[in-house]
């Protein structure tokens, strides 16, 4: 049995979609003018910032100057590299326990802020906009903050990334309840369960490895975060590096940029062992 198509039908299968085949003048019209927007805001943006490729390539004789200054790293005496090891270890637990800590309180409000969890608009709409405010400030911004409300070190800095994550963490959550099958509820529901039973058995289930999955990003991703702000004086290695760096000892500079680099591969390779654990090589 032959499944193809006619001439004539083919041709009347053609005439019958050929707006959605050719397009329409509308949907061209709105392609070009956003494509043209974005274009031109790529220019203004080069304009604004004074952008000069001459400028860019000379600079890389600089950065050359700058890795040679840098080899071999070194940090200077056995003292000085157990105190870096240590701010290390301290920078780690910044993002550890600020990461930890986000997601602990950004749970229940992930589930405020879900659509099929509170169908009241009014405690929607402020939770959303609440974590939008506090994801719109930054990590460094919020470690400046703490600094001055309790006072330098890394409780400072714990506090600055349990604060910008808190934001994320809610926006995030919600969105992975969200999109969580409606089944399993039902299922709960229809045995006579009521709304925490269709949340504990019917949404948790679904959700729990995506937002571990998540959690684990983000304790990789804070650990070079926690550097930065660790420069503003929130604790950790970043107070160092901006030390080195302020007194051009580009030999211990390379050596903590060496130890960050292992700290957050190795927290990589382990998150990647956890999240697998947690999900299942099958998912994969």
């Amino acid at each position: 049995m032959s499944l193809a198509l006619s001439a004539a039908d083919r041709a009347a299968l053609v005439a019958r979609h050929k707006i959605a085949i050719d397009g329409s003048l509308k949907a061209r019209i709105i392609t070009l003018a956003v494509i043209g927007g974005l274009v031109g805001l790529f220019v203004y943006g080069l304009s604004t910032l004074e952008t000069s490729f001459a400028r860019f390539f000379a600079g890389f004789a600089n950065l050359g100057t700058f890795v040679v200054l840098m080899l071999p790293p070194d940090p200077g005496s056995l003292a000085r590299a157990v105190i870096f090891v240590k701010a290390l270890f301290e920078t780690i637990a910044i993002a550890f326990l600020g990461t930890i800590l986000a997601a602990i309180l950004a749970f229940p409000l992930g589930f405020l802020a879900a659509k099929n969890v509170v169908a009241n608009r009014v405690v929607h709409f402020f939770a959303r906009r609440s974590m939008d405010t506090v994801r719109g400030v930054d990590a460094l911004i919020w470690a400046l903050i703490w600094v001055n409300v309790v006072g330098l070190g890394p409780f400072a800095g714990m506090l600055a990334i349990m604060t910008s994550d808190l934001g994320a963490f809610g926006k995030l959550f919600s969105e992975a309840i969200e999109a969580a099958d409606r089944k399993p509820v039902d299922g709960v529901a229809s045995v006579g369960g009521g709304k925490l039973h269709e949340i504990r058995f019917g949404l948790i289930p679904q959700v729990l490895p995506v937002i571990a999955s998540q959690v684990l990003y983000y304790i990789e991703s804070n650990t070079r975060s926690s550097t930065i702000i660790g420069i503003v004086g929130a604790g950790g290695i970043g107070l160092y590096l901006a030390e080195t760096i302020r007194t051009l000892e580009w030999q211990q500079v390379s050596f903590l940029i060496l130890l960050i680099l292992a700290a957050v591969t190795t927290i990589d390779f382990i998150s990647g062992k956890l999240r697998h654990a947690i999900i299942g090589k099958r998912a994969i």
